[in-house]
């Protein structure tokens, strides 16, 4: 196991804000130019979250997520472990937001389609 520089570690302070934990997608993407990754969003509070994937950011990245229901919101990589990377916010969400299910169109498709009939002459 390799040692973890304290740049990279998690801060020490306490955290005021409450964590919620699941399980959701979001795609991120570094201002720096470094391709979008699709991550796996493991918690989410108003002031950020920890999300996964095989290849995390450098800490200090500035990022921008895109979480489901909310858009765009902009943050900075403040600390990353193996496969794991936390984002700190620039301003607070509504983290309750990405939890409900994304909104239905206005015009549905039909639940079933009737069978197209020759024309007979």
């Amino acid at each position: 196991m390799n040692p973890i520089s304290k740049s990279e570690s998690r801060p020490d302070k306490q955290r005021s804000q409450r964590r919620d934990s699941l399980l959701l997608r979001a795609e991120i993407r570094s201002l720096d130019g470094h391709d979008p990754i699709a991550a796996v969003v493991r918690n989410l509070s108003a002031g950020g979250m920890m999300a996964e994937n095989a290849f995390v950011y450098p800490v200090d990245t500035r990022v921008e997520v895109e979480l489901r229901n909310m858009g765009s919101v902009p943050g900075k990589v403040v600390w990353r472990v193996e496969n794991r990377m936390g984002i700190a916010f620039d301003w607070e969400i509504n983290p309750a937001a990405a939890r409900k299910p994304v909104l239905k169109t206005s015009n549905p498709a039909p639940k079933r389609a009737k069978p197209i009939r020759p024309i007979l002459e």
